[in-house]
């Protein structure tokens, strides 16, 4: 899923690109994308951007009429930019927004369509899909603390929580976590100030240092590789490999269709966290570092 280094980083490209230029039309092949009916959609039509905004994970395209076009990209959405216009299939290519300046496209991979749009009027109507987290970017270390400690969850739960933190996911929290070396399943409430603020520091450093990577790979064009697996992360979508700090093999733990990847030498001081998809098989069986996990699986 897109976050917010990848959202910020497709702002600056739409900001070039469609800023005071008028939304001639709009095509939509996919039947579950549209989810407002008031106000319609082609009330936009014939007006020029006049803002964009980041919410959360979402996109807010504002126009000269005060009526906004708000995209939420979920985990397979993809923006892309064309100087020509295409036409959206419905089965890859979701939609078609023509602009006087060429064409933006939202494709979206895999039979489950979860990608969204939404309509809007004025500050009530962003207010209403805001889901309120902070910007960590943009807080004190007093204010991200008070978020963090509001309820008392782990780690991981809590830098996800949109109505906690603002922008971030399953990608970005394993790296913030790794480099505050703090265990993805510590629970919030139980953090020392010490940790808190070393937690806040790696948020902060993480999220500018990889908008930072992601704009200069996109060298000014418009961003056509937004992935979650990234070259130079240190623990994400990387387990079995090398932590680049220790050496130490990265862990996952897996739940649904998410993973929580981290180095135990790093975070867990040694210790194998639990993964859900086997523990409940093995229960007492399952091992309790990693060195005894890879005699478990040499036998």
């Amino acid at each position: 899923m897109p976050e917010l280094p990848d959202i910020v980083v497709y702002m600056e490209a739409l900001e070039q690109r469609i800023l005071g230029r008028v939304l001639e039309r709009v095509q939509i092949a996919g039947p579950s994308l549209l989810r407002t009916a008031d106000p319609p959609l082609d009330s936009t039509f014939g007006h020029k951007v006049s803002a964009l905004r980041r919410i959360g994970k979402r996109i807010a395209v504002g126009f000269d009429h005060d009526v906004w076009m708000v995209l939420h990209l979920m985990i397979a959405g993809r923006l892309h930019w064309s100087e020509r216009e295409r036409s959206p299939d419905g089965r890859r290519m979701l939609a078609a927004f023509d602009f006087e300046s060429g064409c933006l496209t939202l494709t979206e991979a895999g039979a489950r369509k979860r990608a969204s749009l939404h309509i809007v009027t004025g500050e009530p109507g962003l207010a209403g899909l805001d889901p309120g987290g902070i910007d960590a970017l943009a807080s004190s270390l007093e204010g991200f603390a008070a978020a963090l400690t509001s309820a008392n969850h782990t780690l991981k739960r809590a830098l996800t929580d949109p109505r906690l933190f603002s922008g971030i996911g399953n990608a970005y929290s394993d790296e913030i976590l790794h480099r505050a070396r703090l265990s993805p399943v510590a629970l919030t409430q139980r953090l020392q100030q010490a940790e808190i603020a070393r937690l806040h520091d790696a948020t902060r450093k993480t999220l500018l240092e990889w908008t930072a990577k992601l704009r200069s790979e996109a060298g000014g064009k418009f961003p056509e590789k937004v992935t979650a697996f990234r070259e130079g992360m240190a623990v994400h979508g990387r387990f079995g490999q090398p932590c680049p700090r220790c050496g130490a093999k990265i862990q996952r733990i897996r739940y649904a269709s998410n993973e929580t990847n981290y180095c135990p030498k790093c975070q867990t001081g040694g210790r194998l966290l639990a993964d859900r998809a086997l523990s409940r098989l093995l229960r007492e069986d399952w091992p309790r570092t990693p060195e005894e996990l890879e005699e478990m699986r040499r036998r």
